[in-house]
């Protein structure tokens, strides 16, 4: 897209909603967006508001049961589709009277019920896919404000993994011109994105690090019948069971080079299943396999520090940022540490930069989608693994 296609900048108030491959509910990050027109071609952004809200159990029960089905009726996806949609306009609703303001705009990822980053063969020929759900259409009638939804195909069909789509944000937050810093998400999933000190976009690394709270988090239900694991108390009472952490660490995830994204595909129900029976067989305790999954999450983050990208972030000094759900675990943060302080990062949450650690993601969708509104690309080939920038996502007028 060339730079005469683009439509003319302008501020606008989006709203961006996320719910993520945990599937524990939705975020909403209001933000003022602004043109930047000194300086990098990246607006600028300033959070203005944002909520969470927690799925009902019988919603997250539907979620997590179309993320791991084989198969299931095309009447519940339909239908399941349809909720989501009421569920996404009601938390913004519910934003909003708490923070009343006009919209010009919103963002909504929707739900990821699958994602298959890399071409595998079906019917005779290769493809890879993905599929948010979420009627956006109920959405943007409700609040009366046009909707960009659907984002990942358009970097996929240009050779990408369709993510991380979170590094624009990255980018435009939390550059610098003297220090590295590394943004770390831990959501269902970790993810990260590395910025160099004095980085330009094309030369932003992101890519995915292996489970962020899904393990744990499915763990916590089975054995405790908690959703998570509040504070990381459980898993401070356990002790890691060394040799089961270590065999995961060995397999292929963890070794592939960079771009490389995953969710439910690699680490849902059936991962958890395989870490539960070999922690049970190590002689481990409830606990120790809570304290095991946590260490899984913090040592895959710091062995994908190591692998990656110690060469390219020193010798400057480098902020290790988490946000997330992760952010609020003390004891995934103290592990965290542990892994990262001896390779010369500071650790530390997002709040601690000005931006929530629960309304990172939903921001940034509120950016990507102030992106596609103007006619701009919102991927990162470098992190996606795109062969070219892409405008990204569909818009769903009123």
């Amino acid at each position: 897209m060339s730079a005469s296609s683009e439509l003319a900048l302008t501020s606008m108030t989006v709203a961006g909603i996320m719910s993520g491959t945990s599937a524990d509910g939705i975020d909403v990050a209001i933000t003022r967006i602004t043109p930047n027109l000194i300086g990098p071609p990246a607006p600028d952004l300033k959070l203005l508001a944002h909520a969470g809200f927690p799925f009902p159990p019988a919603l997250r029960r539907a979620v997590l049961a179309a993320m791991n089905s084989e198969s299931i009726a095309t009447a519940e996806l339909a239908r399941l589709n349809w909720r989501l949609g009421q569920a996404y306009s009601e938390a913004l609703s519910r934003t909003l009277e708490r923070n009343p303001c006009h919209l010009d705009l919103i963002g909504c990822h929707g739900q990821t019920i699958y994602h298959q980053a890399t071409p595998a063969r079906y019917l005779g020929r290769d493809a890879a896919c993905t599929w948010q759900i979420g009627e956006v259409a109920m959405l943007a009638q409700q609040s009366g404000v046009p909707v960009v939804s659907n984002f990942r195909p358009a970097d996929m069909v240009v050779g990408g993994q369709g993510a991380p789509l979170v590094p624009l944000l990255d980018y435009v937050l939390f550059r610098h011109a003297t220090r590295g810093r590394v943004l770390q998400n831990l959501g269902g999933v970790g993810n990260l994105t590395a910025l160099p000190a004095n980085t330009g976009p094309l030369q932003v690394v992101a890519f995915d690090t292996g489970p962020g709270n899904m393990v744990i988090d499915q763990l916590m239900q089975q054995l405790f019948g908690k959703p998570f694991d509040r504070g990381g108390r459980t898993s401070a009472r356990g002790v890691m069971i060394k040799p089961v952490v270590d065999a995961l660490l060995r397999e292929p995830f963890f070794q592939l080079r960079p771009p490389k994204s995953a969710g439910r595909e690699q680490f849902g129900g059936g991962y958890a299943a395989r870490f539960l029976e070999a922690c049970r067989s190590a002689g481990g305790s409830p606990e120790d396999t809570i304290a095991s999954a946590t260490a899984l999450t913090a040592r895959s983050v710091g062995l994908a520090y190591s692998s990656f990208l110690f060469k390219s972030m020193h010798p400057t000094p480098v902020d290790f940022v988490v946000s997330g759900g992760g952010a609020r675990n003390q004891t995934l943060m103290q592990m965290l540490r542990e892994q990262l302080e001896p390779q010369g990062c500071t650790v530390q949450a997002s709040d601690d930069l000005g931006l929530p650690a629960e309304a990172k993601e939903a921001a940034a969708f509120a950016l990507l989608a102030y992106e596609t509104w103007h006619r701009r690309p919102g991927n990162i080939p470098s992190a996606t693994g795109a062969a070219r920038p892409a405008i990204l996502g569909q818009i769903t007028y009123v």
